[in-house]
């Protein structure tokens, strides 16, 4: 049997808060990684991550058909990662999720390669979000490109880099008040990224079924109410929660998608929080799930105090009772 040495991977999107962790399972797997990215000179981060000359980064952008043929050269496995919270000029989310998704599967189909590709939970032909929109076409595009493609739906992630606790707790430290938008009742699956990376890494062994869709979430089902309640326990932080629905959030992202850092919220977020985001029924009956595929996932509770810490008026050194 070839040792994983001989098999290349390329990542797309592999520098990013989750291709980092994904590279990262790669090279403890022993895989040669090619790293395809917009720009390769911003990678450089990743080279402590694996054995000298383990990891190269290549330049590729999902628009670019040429350059995604040229970075799947010779490669024995696509993992596309590529994906964006709001659009930016030309990265529309059709652009990037959707024609880009299925320019990969192309380049892989033409190369002969496997693929796993990260789409998320919520992806939906006919949602109001114009991003699970997009996620859905690029489901499609990769699948009708290679059938055998695995396709990994995750919950929200998090974990240290992460645009979703390190949000909120910073949110927490310069706001006297927190936004429960659509009164904070939706409900997220919170998954780890190193949970996230392993099961892409144990696709890439070939342990994920062909083929099939995997939802991941962690091992709870939490309100974002209780989500936000957890992240200022942590961050010894006691911000009043105030309730606010959904259409005046929606006026308000208007205004706020222009916004810095954490303030920024869009409408099609605002429109995101009007379904649950949560691991179907159908995917536990049918082992598509991270137990599935035999990860025992970790919690928010007991992974996020290793890095919010940061967020304390103290940090590390301030006391905390639990």
């Amino acid at each position: 049997m070839a040792s994983n040495l001989e098999t290349l991977v390329t990542v797309f999107g592999g520098s990013g808060f989750l291709g980092r962790a994904v590279v990262r399972a790669l090279c403890k797997r022993d895989y040669r990684i090619r790293v395809a990215v917009r720009r390769p000179e911003l990678a450089g981060h990743l080279q402590p991550l694996g054995k000298v000359g383990q990891i190269h980064a290549v330049q590729a952008n999902l628009r670019y058909p040429a350059s995604v043929e040229a970075a799947m050269r010779d490669a024995d496995v696509a993992i596309n990662l590529v994906g964006i919270l709001a659009p930016s000029g030309a990265q529309t989310f059709d652009a990037v999720q959707a024609e880009g998704a299925g320019t990969v599967a192309k380049a892989a189909a033409a190369a002969g390669a496997r693929m796993v590709h990260i789409s998320a939970i919520g992806a939906d032909a006919n949602s109001p979000s114009h991003y699970a929109r997009s996620k859905a076409a690029g489901e499609q595009a990769v699948l009708s490109a290679v059938p055998s493609a695995t396709i990994m739906r995750p919950s929200v992630v998090f974990g240290p880099e992460d645009e979703f606790t390190n949000r909120f707790a910073a949110l927490a430290r310069m706001s006297p008040a927190l936004p429960l938008i659509g009164g904070g009742t939706t409900k997220m699956q919170p998954v780890y990224v190193g949970d996230v990376a392993t099961a892409v890494a144990d696709a890439v062994d070939g342990k994920a079924k062909a083929g099939a869709t995997y939802e991941l979430g962690g091992p709870e089902v939490l309100s974002m109410r209780e989500i936000m309640e957890a992240i200022q326990e942590i961050t010894d932080r006691d911000r009043m929660l105030v309730s606010l629905p959904f259409g005046l959030a929606k006026l308000q992202a208007l205004f706020l998608q222009f916004a810095p850092g954490p303030f920024k919220l869009t409408p099609d977020q605002v429109e995101l929080l009007r379904s649950d985001n949560v691991v179907s029924e159908a995917a536990k009956s049918a082992g598509l799930t991270l137990e599935g595929l035999g990860i025992v996932p970790d919690s928010l509770e007991g992974v996020a105090p290793q890095y919010l810490w940061r967020f304390r008026k103290a940090g590390q050194f301030t006391h905390m009772s639990v």
